[in-house]
């Protein structure tokens, strides 16, 4: 194929960062609360990703993300490569700026390092200039944390990255540009003299991205609109990276905001004006459809969904909703994924539980499909199959009171405290079932069982919903009832993602 198609990553990887380091690329994104955290990517193209690891195995402070804190954690984070390392900054907000580091992209990582302490610290941005051997950091601000909103702040940084050299200085005050507003997600570089930041301006949903130059680092900068809307149907294209290839093609990642879906990423070609600024997309415009970058061509590819669990490892493309804990999986000498029945409280309220093994919603239409297995005699232990959200829906097995095990679907609206039915038991006499979930465009999802007699449709359609700013999850779980001793397990083997 000559020509590539938008989105290239269609799922909730959201503010990607991209790097070249001789003939490979490799791209990071946000990870929120989930965990491990910091995914890396990587392509020879641009175009075929494969999700290649983690960089984070655990949120800091630990104790902080024992339960889930879905919208907190690891927000925009900028990857680099300086002194034959890999860098990785980032924001918590309720934390600050952190950085870790690796000789190689799989690592070792180093343990997080707290670069700037503060509430509302996000999106930091590194660069080592190659020229002077002095080194920066600029960083944006989030509002419900600080009360700040709208600035980008720059910082001198020791080159080792282990602290900032200064009380920081507002760079960018986008208060002061008229019309523009929530400034934030700067990207970091040094082009033909000139310090660059790009910057996304306008909000997820209807935003567009910025390009910032100086002389200095530290301002005055001039500003220029790059990338919008315009006439596409791509709603608030910004928030990414440029990255130039071995033989000097510009190009720029970035996401569109989608609901359910998260925020998917696309790819714009780019290139440097006459008058020395750069010109994205089709002048300005998201492409849809653009001719492959001139780089040597590569089979599909994309990161991996489907997974068999072999000897009772999930894959990589796994995260659970918090930091781990021992046991709530077992490794065994058969397929299959075995979750322990942990007991919980909040057994009722899915969005509270930090032992759900979730992955993305599939960015089109698909089909999701897992066998499980209830090998817990304990009454009230579940486990299933759910679509999780600041909504939730979920089909699996129950164990009742009396010991039989029933199919049941259950649902929690937005304000829900608690889940309630959306179909009627059914017996699954075996302790067993296939589940299904038909996604279809709107993230409407159908719920089908079948126990042994073929597939069953069980109650409405469910809308799936995003949080504040992760996108919906699909989600693997065991649980039971608050109580004394091991209460057994379930089983879940043959996890598929069809396209529809």
């Amino acid at each position: 194929m000559t020509t590539y198609t938008n989105p290239i990553l269609d799922a909730d990887w959201s503010d990607p960062d991209v790097l070249r380091v001789g003939d490979d690329f490799y791209l990071t994104a946000s990870s929120f609360g989930r965990v491990p955290g910091l995914p890396l990517l990587h392509s020879r193209d641009l175009v075929n990703w494969t999700l290649v690891g983690h960089a984070l195995d655990r949120l800091e402070p630990a104790a902080e993300f024992r339960t889930p804190r879905h919208d907190c954690g690891v927000w925009a984070p900028s990857l680099r490569h300086h002194a034959d390392r890999f860098w990785i900054f980032w924001g918590d907000p309720d934390q600050g700026i952190f950085q870790i580091n690796a000789p190689a992209i799989r690592g070792p990582w180093s343990r997080p390092h707290l670069l700037k302490a503060g509430k509302g610290l996000i999106d930091p941005c590194p660069l080592w200039d190659e020229e002077t051997g002095e080194a920066y950091l600029v960083h944006a601000w989030a509002k419900s944390r600080s009360g700040i909103k709208n600035r980008l702040t720059g910082h001198r940084m020791d080159p080792d990255g282990t602290e900032l050299l200064d009380e920081g200085k507002v760079i960018v005050d986008g208060d002061r540009i008229p019309g523009w507003f929530t400034l934030e997600g700067p990207k970091l570089y040094r082009h033909d003299g000139w310090f660059w930041i790009f910057a996304p301006a306008g909000g997820v949903e209807t935003g567009w991205q910025g390009a910032f130059r100086s002389r200095g680092f530290f301002g005055p900068y001039e500003e220029r609109i790059v990338l919008e809307q315009k006439d596409t149907d791509v709603n608030g294209p910004h928030q990414g990276g440029w990255v130039r290839t071995r033989s000097g093609e510009d190009w720029f990642v970035h996401f569109q905001q989608r609901g359910a879906y998260g925020r998917v990423v696309h790819l714009q070609p780019m290139c440097w004006g006459t008058d020395g600024w750069p010109v994205l997309g089709a002048d300005g415009a998201p492409v849809a459809v653009h001719r492959r970058p001139a780089l040597p061509p590569q089979p599909p590819a994309a990161p991996a969904t489907d997974d068999h669990f072999p000897g009772g490892r999930h894959g990589r493309q796994w995260q659970w909703t918090a930091n781990p804990r021992e046991g709530w999986s077992t490794q065994h000498s058969a397929d299959g994924l075995r979750l322990t029945c942990v007991r919980s409280a909040d057994a009722h309220d899915l969005r509270r539980l930090p032992n759900v093994l979730t992955q993305r919603l599939p960015g089109r239409p698909a089909t999701v499909e897992v066998g499980l297995r209830l090998d817990s005699d304990e009454p009230g232990a579940r486990a299933g199959l759910a679509v999780l959200g600041d909504a939730f829906g979920w089909i699996g097995l129950q164990r009742g009171p009396d010991g039989s095990v029933h199919l049941v679907h259950r649902f929690a609206e937005p304000v829900a405290e608690r889940e309630r039915d959306a179909g009627h038991p059914r017996p699954a006499p075996e302790g067993r079932a296939r589940l299904r979930i038909e996604i279809t465009p709107g993230a409407r999802c159908r719920f089908l069982y079948d126990v042994g007699d073929g597939w069953t449709p069980s109650g409405p359609v469910f809308a799936a919903t995003p949080w504040r700013w992760v996108g919906a999850l699909l989600g693997l779980f065991a649980l039971a009832p608050t109580g004394q001793g091991h209460a057994g397990a379930a089983t879940f083997t043959h996890f598929t993602v069809t396209p529809s």
